[in-house]
């Protein structure tokens, strides 16, 4: 079966590309790494694509806030191309900062603010897919995914949870221990159209068993793969 064309976008700082190269490519994608300038100089890169991936890290050094100034590149940059790229059925992701950046864009909602803890956090968390989820990136999960986080602003912040909820746009919660404040344990969200997803937890950092901190104990195990939210995206975007 021929492989899925896919593009990572990255911004000066992100450090997440090469990661979520990787698990597009297990999961069966054709990739290509570009920054948001040579996107905005060349918006064939997107068009020709049929996955979007906005990565992680910390783009423009989070100076201006996290993700806002990567998401001013996309948005002035692109106008509506992002749009229209949803618009088509094509299933877009943003990790982390990416995240942040979607969110910005409006293309998700809610936001993200500083962790209730006030410091940033690395660690290992457990993320459960809400069943209603309207989210083509996590349609048929049903094991809990294992995968780790880093960053400093990640607690979501939306005045009307429930209603979102309602509307199948929550995609995951924390079934571990909420690391940064998120309202309802709020992990992942997505667009009322489901192709659109953010998720503050870095699933491309869990795509092996040997990545797992207890995998030598039996911790981990291929149901709790992060890669399976890209086996899933990627699966979608083959039916285009």
């Amino acid at each position: 079966m021929s492989r899925v064309p896919a593009i990572v976008i990255t911004g000066p700082g992100t450090n997440r590309d090469h990661d979520v190269a990787t698990a597009l490519e297990f999961a069966g994608a054709d990739v290509r790494i570009v920054s948001s300038r040579a996107v905005v100089d060349n918006p064939r890169h997107l068009d020709e694509a049929r996955v979007a991936v906005v990565a992680g890290g910390f783009s423009y050094a989070d100076s201006l806030g996290a993700g806002r100034m990567l998401a001013l590149d996309l948005t002035l940059g692109l106008g509506d191309r992002l749009e229209n790229f949803v618009a088509q059925g094509r299933p877009l992701l943003g990790i982390c900062n990416g995240f942040q950046v979607l969110s910005r864009t409006s293309l998700l909602p809610g936001s993200l603010g500083h962790n209730a803890q006030g410091e940033f956090d690395c660690r290992w968390v457990v993320l459960d897919r809400v069943e209603r989820s309207n989210s083509v990136w996590t349609k048929g999960i049903d094991d809990p995914i294992h995968c780790p986080i880093a960053h400093g602003e990640g607690r979501y912040v939306h005045p009307d949870p429930e209603s979102l909820a309602a509307a199948g746009q929550v995609a995951l919660r924390y079934r571990s221990t909420n690391p940064n404040g998120s309202v309802n344990d709020i992990a992942g969200v997505s667009d009322p159209t489901g192709l659109v997803l953010g998720l503050m937890p870095h699933p491309e950092n869990h795509i092996v068993l040997r990545q797992h901190p207890h995998h030598r104990r039996g911790g981990g195990g291929t149901s709790h793969l992060g890669l399976r939210i890209f086996e899933t995206g990627v699966a979608h975007a083959k039916q285009l």
